[in-house]
């Protein structure tokens, strides 16, 4: 098969020749950039001096085609632009405010995380506070241009699956702005103004990706978009709750999706299993990062329950195996999720989340080594 029917095959619940694997897809499938100079260094391949970043707040990097080629990567990734008129930039060197002035701090060593919001202070928000910010503008031409180009060069240049990925969902920029507590909060006790947010954030994003599908066309196989759901151990609220105050959203921002042809991947960290009914009921083709750490994900359970309707991409797990192991415990760790997972297709191998600074190069390499030999074998 080639990389792209590979993958198509997973998500179609068809058994490929082998288990495909991602790296630097996605925001969240990438690559810290400390973990990729020294698995470059590791492979003997010459050091990049200036890699290409995915998303600059996670340090996450595009790798280069020769590692894509090393690990024989089956995907390749599309990110929109940025707008013409943007807002915000950097206050200092470790603070930036985005487009939806939202303040980002980057601790010594760590991420950028967020710190402030416009709503996050406001004791008593209505929709009226709505009406006086400005908000972003989906249409900015900045943000699409070129992108047909360049997922026309990707689509005739490689026989590689092309993910495109979308801007983070509703959940995640709703807490962005207003603070995590504070939202939360509002879906209980304020539900108008929680309700209200979630509209224009929605209406940003339903008309920022039928901009975006319009203008890659056929040229692209995967569309992904970002939202966090749940903790470690469980979900962030009632389920009745999502089912009644998100769910409704997040379907119109799967039809848009799944209108145009795409399979549509999820990303949803922590432990989402008592949401994937609902995944699946709003035309979710598959959940990444599928964390094996969390409560209540364990992944042969996962596949004999939802195996049939719902694809896993990710299962490597990246809170003790990848940092902590050993090459051979990596590569037990595949070859059990590959065990779990891969039976009658339904799986695309990589490691929850994106592969932190901590990781060591042999583990790297063991986890996609191991991914290709043992993946065969299905």
């Amino acid at each position: 098969m080639t990389h792209r029917e590979r993958i198509l095959a997973a998500l179609d619940h068809r058994t490929p020749d082998r288990v495909p694997v991602d790296l630097g897809s996605s925001y969240a499938t990438s690559i810290h950039a400390h973990a990729y100079a020294e698995v470059r260094r590791h492979l003997g391949l010459p050091s990049e001096p200036e890699p290409r970043y995915l998303l600059p707040r996670a340090v996450s990097i595009i790798p280069a085609d020769d590692i894509m080629e090393r690990f024989q990567i089956d995907t390749r990734p599309l990110v929109i632009g940025a707008p013409d008129r943007q807002r915000g930039g950097f206050t200092a060197d470790d603070v930036f405010v985005d487009e939806w002035q939202v303040t980002w701090t980057k601790p010594e060593g760590g991420h950028f995380l967020n710190t402030n919001g416009p709503f996050r202070h406001l004791i008593d928000p209505t929709p009226r506070d709505l009406d006086e910010f400005s908000w972003p503008d989906p249409e900015d031409p900045g943000r699409y241009r070129g992108l047909r180009e360049r997922a026309q060069t990707l689509a005739q240049a490689t026989d590689h699956a092309i993910v495109l990925d979308l801007w983070v969902g509703l959940v995640h920029i709703a807490q962005f702005m207003r603070g995590f507590a504070e939202w939360l909060e509002d879906l209980v006790l304020n539900p108008t103004f929680a309700e209200a947010l979630m509209e224009r954030i929605e209406d940003f994003w339903v008309r920022g990706a039928e901009r975006a599908l319009a203008e890659v066309g056929p040229y692209v196989d995967v569309v992904q978009f970002v939202e966090d759901l749940a903790t470690q151990r469980g979900p962030m609220m009632r389920p009745d709750l999502y089912r009644r105050m998100i769910k409704p959203h997040h379907r119109r921002m799967a039809e848009v999706v799944k209108r145009q042809g795409k399979r549509l991947l999820f990303h949803c960290c922590g432990s989402a299993r008592a949401f994937l009914p609902d995944f699946i009921d709003i035309g979710v083709d598959a959940i990444t990062p599928v964390q094996v750490s969390a409560a209540h994900m364990d992944t042969r359970c996962l596949k004999r329950e939802f195996g049939r309707d719902l694809a896993f991409w990710g299962g490597i797990d990246t809170a003790e195996v990848l940092p902590r192991g050993t090459p051979a415990d990596v590569r037990a760790e595949v070859r059990r999720r590959i065990d779990d997972l891969a039976a009658s297709g339904g799986f695309v191998l990589c490691a929850v989340h994106n592969i932190q600074a901590d990781v060591p190069p042999e583990n790297i390499a063991a986890m996609y080594d191991e991914a290709i030999e043992y993946g065969r074998m299905v």
